[in-house]
């Protein structure tokens, strides 16, 4: 029988905040957004974008070639639980120890100013290095930092990456390889991803609106979350997960849901459940047309209107690679000390779609009343490839 994993710890930065006290205060207490009108990234346009406004841990201390928004994302994440982090090492020893990540982005927007400097210039400047911009520097960078030598890679699927680089992590503690992993995922906001939805006419200039008739694409955002994953028991697990390429189109979903309900269903047998154990489904929900239309229809197949369902990119934009842990971190802070079963909020107008299957959508004041027991996260990704978590009580 493989071995529980458990997710001991966690962190998180985003468009709501900072450390898991100030995210779940804005997440169950004050019902804040983190998405704002912004109209500094993208010239001549003022889009609402998720990103993340407090200051962050500085990279100073990095090699130049691992100083990047990105990495300093990971690092103001890695602070939060740096000393449990470092007690697993000294208990397990830096072999015993992995690191796996997930982004899309990386140092990407180091880049975009590098290439406007040698507009303007005719040179890069002298502080860029091209291994910023490799999708393996974040995990290299946080393997390097913390003298650990286990695994140590990136997952790199788009939106689903994070997600993924969860469940590689999970491979790897009930194989035996290692004791403890970091993961988790990151991405910083940058002007070549909003410029690229906006090409495909996926991105809204008002704050998204998932599952409304009236939706109309995207906010983009930025961030994602840390974990301390080992088989110790603590007060989260990831009871399962599903993971499958539908490969139906390069962007678009199967319309038909296929891929996204083989993810779902696997998940559930992997964490021998049934669909009514589920207390709580945290959507891909990105308000995109078709992604709705696709999730709302292979959610319904599987559960019917039984489970509460929200997203919550309209609170902090879509993290894209940083999307899955980002979210996975949510569902984490649903389970754990919350004994009156406070739900994470569907912030939208309200106007229900007729065309799609009418979920169970959670509220604002939405609750269960109890203490929820399992949550149940999806990412849907570019090239048909999907990603289901299940996070239990531990």
């Amino acid at each position: 029988m493989a071995a529980t994993v458990y997710l001991n710890e966690m962190a998180l930065v985003c468009a709501l905040g900072i450390g898991e006290t100030t995210v779940r205060d804005a997440l169950f207490v004050n019902g804040e957004s983190g998405v704002v009108p912004d109209a500094t990234l993208i010239a001549g346009k003022s889009l609402h974008l998720g990103a993340v406004r407090e200051a962050l841990l500085p990279c100073d201390m990095l090699p130049p070639a691992s100083r990047s928004r990105n990495n300093a994302l990971v690092l103001t994440a890695l602070q939060q639980i740096r000393t449990a982090v470092d007690a697993a090492i000294a208990r397990y020893g830096g072999d015993r120890v992995a690191v796996v990540l997930g982004t899309s982005t990386s140092g990407m927007r180091e880049w975009e100013r590098a290439v406007a400097h040698l507009g303007s210039y005719d040179h890069l400047p002298c502080e860029f290095d091209v291994a910023q911009t490799e999708m393996g520097s974040p995990a290299l960078m946080l393997g390097g930092l913390l003298g650990v030598s286990g695994p140590c890679f990136t997952v790199s699927t788009a939106c689903s990456s994070s997600a993924k680089s969860l469940i590689s992590a999970a491979r790897l503690l009930q194989t035996g390889r290692v004791d403890a992993v970091i993961s988790g995922g990151m991405d910083a906001l940058c002007a070549f991803t909003v410029a690229g939805f906006m090409a495909l006419q996926a991105v809204s200039a008002a704050r998204c609106n998932p599952l409304s008739a009236n939706r109309c694409g995207i906010n983009i955002g930025e961030g994602g979350a840390l974990f301390l994953m080992t088989r110790e028991p603590g007060a989260v697990r990831l009871a399962g997960w599903g993971e499958c390429s539908d490969a139906h189109h390069i962007s678009a979903p199967a319309p038909d849901g296929r891929g996204a309900l083989t993810a779902m269903q696997q998940a559930l047998a992997g964490a021998g459940l049934q669909p009514g154990d589920i207390d709580y489904m945290n959507l891909h929900g990105t308000a995109t047309v078709q992604n709705d239309a696709m999730e709302a229809l292979a959610v319904y197949k599987l559960f019917g209107a039984q489970v509460p369902v929200s997203s919550t990119k309209p609170l902090t934009g879509h993290a894209l690679g940083g999307a899955g842990a980002l979210e996975a971190a949510l569902c984490w802070l649903t389970l754990k000390d919350n004994s009156h079963g406070r739900l994470p909020a569907h912030r939208w107008d309200g106007e229900r779609d007729a065309a799609l299957p009418a979920l169970q959508i959670v509220d604002a004041a939405g609750t269960l009343g109890r203490s929820p027991v399992y949550a149940m996260s999806n990412s849907f990704a570019f090239g048909g490839s999907n990603a289901t978590l299940i996070l239990g009580k531990g």
